[in-house]
């Protein structure tokens, strides 16, 4: 097991240096000029432009850049934002936070419903409950998550006035204590609950499937022929079979999470990463970009070696000796 995870690490490690190299070129041959964005329209002078490009390193070849960031990544400098000018670190510390709490609050109930309902119709099929929520899967998992997320606010914020439109908390009030923490809840209820609808389909889905292609196994067949009672064959022997892709794809989505919900967070006005990434897109922040990624890619990596554990934990006769 140890040689198998060290094994995962190093090749984790070697794909995230790839994926880092690829996209630090990627981004700067894309169209658009970071400093003729921040420089303005009004006529800036040739020497203020070429003072910009040598205050942010863009006026060396675009190797030398990389190996220069490299080093500085190295030493845990991850330089300026080009267009927030504050330290990336600080940015992303900001930041990350409430991306966490929306994305991870609604992944996570988002698994446990949609699993559940997966397994419920799973063992129920062809019932009303199974067509019922089978329908209403497909009919979520058809809606943009921008659309629905416009639909929440128009029902449940502008009609009945229940929640918030946008934002973390009330800017017009100083809450401290508990009533911060639920003036956060209130705020985070629509987009978290977004996020929610538009996952559910796809855990559901999986679930269900799983769990159908196990009891049409002949073992299962097979215990039920001998008299095994139905709970314990579900317990013991589907649901242990079953929930292993269920595992993969929240490992998956897990990896994504911090930059996941960026639609979500710019219709609600989320103060979170995703809508920042999206910012530094458009205005080609690249120190901010690029810090962006390292996270995403690190992320994944770190994320397929732990569920890669979670298997091995749930199901002991899987084993990573070779």
């Amino acid at each position: 097991m140890k040689k198998y995870i060290l094994k995962r690490v190093l090749t984790g490690l070697l794909a995230v240096l790839i994926v880092f190299t690829f996209n630090f070129f990627i981004i700067r041959l894309a169209p658009g000029d970071p400093i003729k964005i921040i420089a303005g329209r009004d006529n800036p002078s040739q020497e203020m432009i070429d003072a910009l490009y040598e205050k942010y390193g863009l006026d060396k070849p675009i190797h030398i850049q990389l190996v220069a960031y490299l080093k500085n990544v190295l030493r845990g400098d991850f330089e300026n934002s080009i267009l927030y000018g504050e330290p990336v670190t600080k940015l992303l510390w900001d930041t990350m936070g409430p991306s966490l709490l929306l994305a991870l609050t609604g992944t996570i109930l988002a698994l446990f419903i949609g699993t559940m309902l997966g397994l419920y119709a799973a063992r129920h099929q062809n019932s009303i409950i199974d067509v019922f929520f089978s329908g209403i899967s497909y009919l979520l998992n058809s809606m943009p998550s921008f659309w629905l997320a416009i639909m929440l606010i128009m029902i449940f914020a502008t009609n009945l006035k229940l929640f918030p439109t946008s934002g973390m908390t009330d800017m017009r009030n100083s809450y401290t204590g508990i009533k911060y923490v639920l003036d956060v809840i209130k705020h985070l209820f629509l987009p978290c609950l977004t996020l929610v609808l538009i996952q559910i389909p796809m855990y559901f889905k999986i679930a269900k499937s799983s769990v159908t292609q196990v009891l049409a196994e002949d073992f299962i067949t097979t215990f039920r022929a001998v008299g095994m009672n139905e709970k314990k064959i579900f317990n013991k022997y589907v649901f242990k079979n079953a929930i292993l892709p269920v595992i993969t794809v929240f490992g998956i989505n897990l990896a994504y999470i911090v930059t996941g919900s960026s639609l979500v967070e710019m219709v609600f006005g989320w103060p979170g990463m995703g809508r920042m990434m999206m910012d530094s897109i458009m205005r080609r922040d690249y120190p901010l970009l690029m810090a962006i990624y390292l996270i995403l890619s690190l992320s994944i990596a770190v994320m397929m070696v732990i569920t890669d554990l979670v298997y091995a934990y749930v199901d002991p006769r899987i084993r990573y000796n070779n």
